[in-house]
């Protein structure tokens, strides 16, 4: 128990690093949860301070998110002995919250974080590159068809449960994948309340039918 609490502690805090709030720290430039939709993700910093910025925040928010399952999560922590058989399991999914919940709630930045996306990207990537499939494919398809980048990240993360449920991949997995599921759909309520009012816009390249500007 002792080295899952360690592990959780230190993806926690490892997702407390948010990537467009670490980039507005070196540069000295405007926080962005004060511009656009008000969120610090890849979306929003990238339409706010251009692609280059957006991409820096996502690749950030991603390797957090892939170091706390892929490098903490197996790490032999010195002098600490490893977790029970019973418990070895939770290692992955266990860091895999703890880093989405750093990203959502960040200690280092007055615990106002992201919604948690890319970081679930990195994580799942850190588990099994596989499970990320059903994920990318589900969010091209339905932004795609319904141009709401919004409902896209919402059902990606649904697939990946449904996936780890499928394919019976362990009650661990499967905590993870709830749990990611439930953050995910909490951090886009708003998304969720313009949705039913008509008033989330949307994704303006990718949409197939349109070409409205869409919000993170």
């Amino acid at each position: 128990m002792t080295e899952l609490v360690i592990k959780g502690v230190l993806s926690y805090l490892l997702g407390s690093i948010v990537g467009s709030l670490v980039i507005r720290r070196l540069v000295g430039g405007v926080d962005v949860r004060t511009l656009g939709s008000g969120n610090p993700g890849a979306t929003n910093a990238m339409r706010t301070f251009g692609i280059k910025v957006g991409i820096g925040v996502f690749i950030i928010d991603l390797v957090k998110g892939w170091i706390a399952t892929g490098a903490i999560a197996p790490w032999a922590i010195p002098g600490v002995p490893p977790a029970a058989p019973a418990l070895a399991a939770w290692r992955a999914p266990v860091c895999g919250i703890a880093v989405m919940l750093g990203h959502i709630y960040p200690v280092w930045f007055g615990f106002r974080g992201g919604k948690g996306v890319a970081t679930l990207v990195g994580a799942v990537l850190g588990i099994s590159a596989w499970l990320l499939v059903p994920m990318l494919v589900t969010w091209l398809i339905a932004v795609i068809l319904f141009g709401f980048v919004s409902v896209g990240s919402m059902l990606g993360a649904i697939a990946l449960d449904v996936t780890i449920w499928v394919r019976h991949l362990g009650i661990p997995l499967l905590t993870f994948g709830v749990v990611a599921v439930v953050l995910i759909l909490y951090t886009h309520r708003t998304n969720l309340v313009r949705l039913r009012a008509g008033t989330e816009s949307r994704a303006r390249r990718l949409w197939l039918f349109g070409t409205r500007r869409g919000r993170a």
